[in-house]
Formats: structure tokens, sequence, C-alpha cells
């Protein structure tokens, strides 16, 4: 990439907090005026549509985040060759321990020289021919950041008429919005809960469980293959489930290089 190309580069920013969003906004106008910015998100489900719509060279993202958190996206970004900089509130060992060439990070608040030394790095890589591609790395601060004696999930509770069922979370293949509640499905039946999808997400294994759709989160290891019709539509088969379920454009990064 010329230059001149560097110059025309197309940027994100995704951070849901809006004092701080409105401030890294205006920050990044002031630092980097040729940036195009294409979207300003307020969550990581927002960033992931426009980042699958728009390919950004570079992402400016909140990596903690309530639901999709700003690790997701990141993948989704590098997955398409993009860019990275984090933004934290934490000056974790973790978060310094990637201070790379391959993925920068911001402190908040952030300081403009700072940012300006962040951005001089990304004009700096965009001309460079080849990419580094950080998805190790990216799993590699999941775990790091991943609370130490994090409580996952490990048994359902449902209520089925005047008694109380138990799934344990190995027997689940997937789980889906359905109006007010949320669907569990197992090869052998469902219950319905009422715990919120992006509450669940928290408890949840990310190497064992990946959210494919806003609505619905499947056990990788139940997937037997995706499928794209006619209409460019994704869904998912799984091994021991008739139904197809939807795989959005945002979440399909996930099963590049399968």
């Amino acid at each position: 990439m010329s230059g001149d190309a560097a110059v025309r580069a197309t940027g994100l920013i995704a951070e849901d907090e809006a004092p701080q969003r409105r401030a890294l906004h205006e920050q990044l106008r002031q630092a980097w005026p040729e940036l195009q910015l294409m979207g300003v998100c307020e969550d990581g489900e927002a960033a992931l549509e426009a980042v699958a719509r728009h390919r950004p060279d570079v992402a400016f993202l909140d990596i903690r985040m309530p639901g999709v958190s700003g690790l997701e996206v990141a993948r989704a970004v590098a997955a398409q060759g993009g860019l990275v900089v984090f933004t934290t509130a934490y000056d974790d060992y973790a978060v310094r321990a990637f201070e790379t060439g391959a993925i920068d990070y911001l402190l908040k608040p952030v300081q403009p020289a700072r940012l300006e030394q962040a951005v001089a790095r990304v004009r700096a890589r965009l001309t460079q021919a080849c990419r580094p591609d950080v998805r190790t790395l990216i799993d590699d601060l999941e775990s790091r950041l991943r609370p130490r004696g994090e409580r996952l999930i490990r048994w359902i509770s449902a209520s089925v008429g005047d008694s109380v069922s138990m799934t344990g979370i190995d027997e689940v293949l997937y789980f889906q919005a359905q109006d007010k509640y949320l669907k569990v499905v197992t090869a052998d039946g469902e219950v319905l809960i009422r715990t919120p999808l992006k509450e669940l997400l928290t408890g949840l294994d990310p190497d064992e469980f990946w959210q494919v759709h806003r609505g619905v989160v499947v056990r990788v290891a139940a997937i037997e293959r995706l499928r794209r019709d006619e209409l460019g539509r994704t869904t998912i088969r799984l091994k021991q489930r008739p139904e197809a379920l939807p795989v959005s454009a945002a979440f399909l990064h996930r099963f590049r290089g399968m």
C-alpha cells in the first residue's frame, strides 16, 4: 500500500461508554484527520456488523464490552487483514505483554500524545505489503485477561411445570434467544430459561461455545457443516439435531481457516 493509500485508510471505533466514545472520536479527528471512520459503535455487536460491511483498515476497540467483547471484534478485523488498537482502563501485565508490532493499546483516559504515537505506528504498518495475522495473539490475550478462578457455568436449571430440570453444560448443543426467553437445546430436547444471552455468554467457555448470530450461541464440537444457499445466506447443520441455525455475516470470520 502506498503512502497515499495509507492516508485514505478506513477506521472503526467501538466503545460502550458514551463520553469516552465521543472523546476518542474527537481525538482521532485531531490526530488523524484523513482517516475515514466507517463506524462509531456503542457495542460489540454493532461493531461486528460494521466490520463485515466495511472491512476497515484499523479498529480502535474497547477490550471489555458487554456481550460481544472487543477481542471478538478484533478477531473479525484481523481475519480481514485489518489492524487493531485496543483501549483499556487497566494497565494490566497481559495488555503490556502485547505492546508489539502487531497490536497496540491505549490506556484510558486516552492521552493525545499517546494516541498520536499509536496513529503513527498504524500508518507505518499500513504501508507494509504484508500484515501480521494477530488472531493467535488475540486468543492468548483473551486467556491472560480471563479472571483467575472465573466461574464457568456447569449446570442449567429451568422450571418445568412444578419441578426444576437440571441440564449439564456438556449436554447443551446450542442456545437460541426466543422472545423474552432463551432456548437451551440438547440432543434429546429443550428447555426455556429467562437468562439473557449477553449475561449467559460471560459464563461460557469461549473455546467451547461460539456466538454465530445475534441470538444464537452454539457448541463448536456439535457443528457438522456450514452451508450457503443461493441467496448467500449461511446456516449451520449440527451432528445431533435436524434444524439449521442461522449464521450472520458478522460472525463468519470464526469459520475461516477451519
